[in-house]
């Protein structure tokens, strides 16, 4: 398993000389395991995706908020005549998938709606539990305004959680460090400072000391902290990183690979 960091600003792209070197696209993560290609979610970031594919990729997403959908606009294969992407939804609200994104891809909003590009989007609905060829994917419910869903995806003896959008309670933090059991890459969202948290409860994101925690409890090997606050500098974020001091724990990098 082999995952690149498309994308892993939350809340809203941006484009500043101080955020280069964490980048400045909202969430999308490539996950290349045997023969599948797999995307967690579809954020700005995945304009930086590659076209050509031996198999349909696959599109996981985790909730419908607009950071998290808006690449799908500018996507590269819709643009490909004949292609074709899977796009797995959550069953978030009573209106369907296809309902949601048309409300935001469609005029005045949007000039045409997904399913008038060129290339094919096949909506799924995620379940508990599924398969893509041989990846494993596991969800749970999360923790966020409106509902979000974290993944686990398992492929030959190694396994990745995708924790994004994500505020635990106690009980909640329980149930995330269990479905982490020693997964070997823990994606979570940590977007607030502690003091920043102490005035956005209940906005939907946690901090890096709840994903220690939850890294802690689950045995997981590795924590790579995502979703990063629109403002936040990569002076900020670097500093951050020197005060935990385990090389185990970093904020996530555009452009970088991990290998499982």
């Amino acid at each position: 398993m082999e995952l690149t960091v498309l994308g892993t600003r939350g809340s809203i792209p941006i484009g500043r000389a101080d955020s280069v070197l964490f980048g400045g696209q909202t969430s999308c993560y490539m996950l290349r395991a045997g023969e599948e290609t797999v995307f967690l979610d579809g954020g700005s970031g995945l304009i930086n995706a590659p076209t050509h594919f031996d198999r349909p990729p696959s599109i996981l997403l985790s909730h419908f908020h607009l950071d998290h959908v808006i690449g799908l606009a500018m996507y590269p294969r819709l643009l490909e005549k004949g292609s074709e992407t899977i796009l797995y939804c959550p069953a978030l609200t009573v209106k369907g998938a296809e309902e949601i994104l048309d409300g935001v891809f469609s005029p005045p909003l949007w000039p045409l709606s997904l399913t008038e590009y060129t290339g094919a989007l096949t909506l799924r609905t995620m379940s508990r539990r599924f398969r893509i060829g041989d990846v494993v994917v596991e969800t749970m419910a999360g923790c966020h305004p409106g509902g979000a869903v974290v993944m686990r995806l398992s492929f030959e003896g190694k396994s990745l959680v995708y924790a994004t959008d994500c505020e635990p309670d106690l009980e909640d933090m329980a149930a995330l460090a269990a479905f982490s059991k020693d997964a070997d890459l823990l994606l979570f969202d940590a977007q607030y400072t502690e003091d920043e948290y102490g005035k956005r409860i209940g906005f939907g994101h946690a901090t890096a000391a709840v994903g220690r925690k939850i890294l802690e409890r689950s045995g997981a090997k590795r924590l790579l902290l995502i979703h990063h606050d629109p403002q936040r500098t990569d002076a900020e974020l670097l500093a951050f990183e020197k005060q935990i001091g385990r090389d185990n724990i970093r904020f996530a990098r555009e452009g970088e690979t991990i290998c499982l």
